[in-house]
């Protein structure tokens, strides 16, 4: 970061109310040309409020925004880009029915001499931006017709040719892979050499700590502080965000592990997994980890009867499990929280009630007569003993945070009553408070005797809550390592397909 002496954003005493709700109390931010801001806190604490002010979305209630050292008020959208303003949202606001050129001169269309569209220009300073950044995007392309990646990309390229002086990057790498990820780095860091200022929002520490200069913290509505990255570390900026010292996130109890619930033999399907066989036990946490490919929803999916298996055996509870149907695998017992929890494991146009009482309909019917009290009833009770953040039970689930949403997947299993919880990326756009939250009901799970399954590519997180670990490569089964063995060398030694480290039987792997 390079300061200069006056910043391209200050925002002072900023109070936001709606009626009932005090959003925002006296809130100070600041950006200067060249940094990279990192707008940090748990979900509920502020940020999207304070950003929509900013980009005229929203009026304050009270307070000062000046913008390259002149007061205003900024009134829309519109104007926010006017006064060099722009963002990059996680749900990109692109108009899907149009190209990318007509996306970037939305609203300014040049002309010709003769008073038409003069859409050769606009297709080579599109083309100009994009290569700018090493986006390969065909100008005439309509926007519908590319991946979220690309969208994403075009977005950023949208706000460089409005030549914005402070850019808003929020949860930006949600939906990228880790090579669009290092792009999109890459952009940022461009961003910065050319001097402008980047307001950048993300629940994942280890990016913050990557490319962040300095981090605002917000709690319930309030400022906490500003830091330089420089002089804290994560323990410290998590112990900001929730209000109390985190000595260990992992740090939660675990069960003596009982008899086997969970036998798998030998089981494959075609080139997604071959001859894949463990054993996990009730109150055990037992982990899955593997690179991109490696196999590790694929199998939990098989287990479950999402998906088929070419051949193997699976055995539950002592009876045979070898399901084809998730309907089999529920009657069972089985619960699977997917990665997509939005997409597959939720009705979000439907209430918390009606989520939690899905799969377990049937205890809260007589003779086809669904008993709403009941299931009312239960969504409460299960909504207090997971400390879900609801106004009430008929709150829709979309409204819901992250972390509120993943609590109401797993009341749903609670519901069902299910003995075996495969939590497939459990904590995927969370914040860290959440997370800790989340935590706290595996703790809960194994100590009522259930038993955990957790896949995650956050390598601390499933050494920090997993007993043991299945470790995946390309399909195949790399070896299944004790707490005792778990060290990153150790892991990523098999994860990549590498020679070394310890089996489950603490042999030497050839």
């Amino acid at each position: 970061m390079q300061k200069q002496e006056q910043p391209v954003v200050v925002m002072k005493g900023i109070v936001k109310e709606f009626p009932g709700v005090r959003a925002l109390s006296g809130v100070d931010l600041e950006l200067f040309p060249g940094e990279v801001h990192a707008l940090v806190g748990e979900n509920g604490a502020g940020k999207s409020t304070l950003i929509k002010i900013l980009m005229g979305v929203y009026t304050k209630t009270e307070g000062e925004v000046y913008i390259n050292g002149e007061k205003q008020e900024v009134k829309s959208p519109l104007h926010a880009q006017s006064l060099g303003l722009g963002a990059v949202y996680q749900d990109v606001n692109l108009a899907q029915h149009l190209s990318v050129a007509e996306n970037f001169f939305m609203g300014q269309l040049p002309r010709t001499r003769f008073g038409t569209v003069d859409y050769q220009r606009m297709y080579r300073e599109t083309k100009e931006t994009l290569d700018s950044i090493e986006v390969h995007v065909d100008p005439r392309a309509l926007v519908k017709t590319l991946s979220v990646a690309q969208q994403e990309m075009v977005a950023i390229g949208k706000t460089m040719h409005q030549k914005a002086r402070a850019v808003v990057f929020d949860e930006p790498t949600a939906l990228l892979t880790a090579d669009e990820t290092e792009q999109l780095f890459r952009i940022i860091d461009k961003l910065k050499k050319d001097g402008v200022g980047i307001f950048y929002i993300s629940h994942r520490m280890e990016e913050i700590f990557h490319i962040c200069d300095r981090a605002t913290v917000l709690k319930d509505g309030t400022f906490v502080g500003t830091v330089k990255i420089s002089d804290t570390d994560e323990d410290g900026l998590i112990a900001m965000m929730v209000g109390r010292n985190v000595e260990d996130m992992y740090q939660i109890q675990h069960a003596e592990p009982g008899e086997v619930v969970l036998k798998v033999e030998h089981i494959s399907r075609g080139t997604a997994f071959q001859d894949i066989s463990f054993e996990v036990r009730r109150g055990e946490i037992f982990g899955m980890f593997g690179l991109v490919g490696s196999g590790r929803t694929e199998i939990v999916r098989a287990i479950f009867g999402a998906d088929g298996k070419d051949g193997g055996k699976v055995t539950f509870m002592g009876k045979a499990a070898d399901f084809t149907r998730p309907q089999q695998g529920i009657q069972a017992g089985i619960a699977l929280l997917p990665e997509d929890r939005r997409a597959q494991g939720l009705a979000l146009g439907m209430s918390v009630a009606d989520n939690t009482n899905m799969v377990a309909v049937h205890k809260i019917s007589r003779y086809g007569v669904i008993d709403n009290r009941k299931g009312v009833q239960i969504a409460k009770n299960y909504a207090k003993k997971l400390r879900t953040k609801t106004p009430t039970v008929f709150q829709r689930v979309k409204n819901l945070s992250g972390g509120n949403q993943q609590k109401v997947v797993i009341s749903k299993w609670l519901a069902q009553d299910s003995g075996l919880f495969i939590f497939d990326e459990p904590t995927v756009g969370v914040d860290v408070g959440a997370k800790l939250e989340i935590y706290k009901v595996f703790e809960e799970l194994v100590k009522e005797g259930k038993t955990i399954i957790i896949i995650s590519s956050y390598l601390p997180e499933v050494m920090g809550l997993a007993d043991r670990m299945l470790i995946l490569y390309e399909g195949h089964q790399m070896g299944i390592l004790s707490k005792e063995e778990f060290t990153d060398d150790n892991i990523m030694r098999y994860a990549s397909g590498k020679n070394g480290g310890k089996s489950e039987y603490g042999k030497e792997r050839a």
